[in-house]
């Protein structure tokens, strides 16, 4: 990226905040102009992150019951991804209620503060003791992680959705759950999705009103307010934050 004659560092080569960006053909997809711009860069990044990690990394299979940790951008979309999946139990947690509040708006059929309340213990209450069948980590810090491996029942998925700290090198994860339950631990990145297949096919979802997507927008900012939104983020005030070049 670049200033006149001053090279700007940039966010994994995308170049989101220039005015112009030059990128070979095989990174463009294109969007039908029926879909507001302002919309469908959703369908971008953190949708198909989300429900793709539901539909083709974990398989979700209809009738299961699924946990969700962290219902920020990503999580929220791995609850659309587990209601479109068929799953009859979707358990989101969060620390912020308004999250909460979203998180059941777009599927969740139950809500767990983890401010308040244990992650694992009122999820294995919620499934006889059993545990979920798939579990859905979207935070990715240590304790986490640690929880929905612990909320996982016998053959139990779980599945990695966000991107620890650079820091971050174990995890508090007994090794005899692999065996003695079979669990299996899996990571995805951008929801093993294709961008040419996958950003078409979830407007069209949202076009059919089967995915939502102008729900997902907290704020819109410009782009003199990148820091106020990035901070925003940071103090989880949002869902999804919206700059819009004028």
């Amino acid at each position: 990226m670049h200033s006149g004659e001053t090279n700007i560092g940039q966010f994994c080569l995308l170049s989101s905040f220039s005015e112009f960006t030059v990128v070979p053909d095989i990174s463009v997809v294109v969007v039908d102009k029926e879909y507001p711009l302002n919309r469908a860069v959703l369908a971008s990044c953190a949708v198909p992150t989300g429900v793709g990690a539901v539909i083709h990394r974990a398989k979700v299979t209809p009738g299961s019951t699924v946990m969700v940790i962290g219902c920020g951008g990503v999580g929220v979309n791995i609850i659309q991804g587990a209601k479109l999946a068929g799953a009859r139990m979707i358990i989101a947690v969060d620390i912020h209620d308004f999250k909460l509040e979203m998180a059941k708006e777009l599927g969740a059929t139950h809500v767990i503060n983890a401010r308040e309340q244990n992650p694992v213990r009122v999820a294995k209450g919620l499934t006889d003791g059993f545990g979920v069948d798939y579990a859905f980590e979207a935070i990715s810090t240590p304790e986490t992680i640690g929880q929905a491996a612990a909320a996982t029942g016998k053959n139990g998925i779980i599945v990695i959705v966000g991107l620890t700290d650079a820091k971050v090198t174990s995890m508090p994860i007994p090794p005899m759950l692999f065996v003695l339950s079979q669990k299996t631990i899996m990571g995805t990145i951008y929801g093993d999705s294709q961008p040419q297949k996958d950003i078409p096919a979830l407007l069209a979802l949202y076009k059919d009103g089967k995915l939502k997507l102008d729900e997902l927008v907290t704020r819109t900012y410009t782009l003199d307010q990148v820091n106020e939104a990035y901070n925003d983020t940071l103090q989880g005030r949002t869902i999804r934050g919206v700059i819009e070049f004028k």
